[in-house]
């Protein structure tokens, strides 16, 4: 696992998106942190990032998790990001790569059906059981073969085992970080991260603008 392209493509002088310390490989388990944040970029999309040997293994979902038994997205691969990044909410400055605004969408915990997941990513087959404070069910992920690009490898992100409660509209646009819009994150001149990292675990802070605890607020 590594963070070199990651870091190759950001100027942490002008964003301020982490940089990330060295993964940490040595810790393996069934179950880990996953993270969706929301990203208004050149395109609206939803990158789901799982804490799997180290890193934040890393998918744009343009359309979001499927919701509805059987229903499949499209996930693109791409670059692992650091577990600095699931606490990551504010905006990238314009001229830099993934220029737009960035809102935590959603955290929990994961649970893999396979003893080693990396493994399991390895073969291309996952298969993901997702406790959020707005997601919750079962999911799977599945690589395809890649069209033209041999660097962007599609995934399948398919709904499984039964439908998922639909979110109001209100959730589908509050961070579980801030309780904030998107729109409000734009605006907010004070955005920022921040983030603590505790064995076993990677807990987030509020960020320095004023708003209600999280523990407070309601996803749904």
């Amino acid at each position: 696992m590594s963070l070199r392209t990651y870091r190759a493509k950001r100027d942490f002088g002008k964003t301020r998106e982490p940089e990330g310390k060295a993964p940490d490989t040595a810790r393996k388990s069934a179950q880990f942190r996953f993270v969706i944040q929301k990203h208004a970029a050149s395109h609206l999309h939803y990158d789901f990032r799982l804490e799997i040997g180290g890193v934040l293994k890393s998918w744009a979902v343009p359309k979001g998790l499927p919701t509805v038994k059987g229903d499949k997205r499209l996930a693109m691969a791409v670059e692992d990001h650091p577990v600095e990044y699931g606490g990551f909410e504010g905006t990238i400055p314009a001229g830099n790569y993934g220029a737009g605004t960035v809102m935590l969408w959603d955290e929990g915990i994961a649970e893999a059906v396979e003893a080693d997941p990396a493994a399991a990513l390895r073969e291309g087959r996952l298969l993901l059981q997702l406790h959020g404070r707005k997601i919750k069910g079962h999911w799977a992920l599945i690589r395809m073969r890649p069209a033209n690009d041999e660097n962007k490898i599609p995934w399948l992100l398919i709904k499984t085992e039964e439908n998922m409660r639909p979110l109001s509209a209100r959730a589908e646009d509050r961070s579980v970080k801030s309780g904030r819009t998107l729109k409000q994150i734009a605006a907010s001149a004070g955005a920022s991260w921040t983030s603590t990292r505790s064995s076993g675990s990677v807990q987030t802070r509020r960020s320095t603008h004023r708003g209600r605890p999280a523990r407070a607020r309601q996803s749904r």
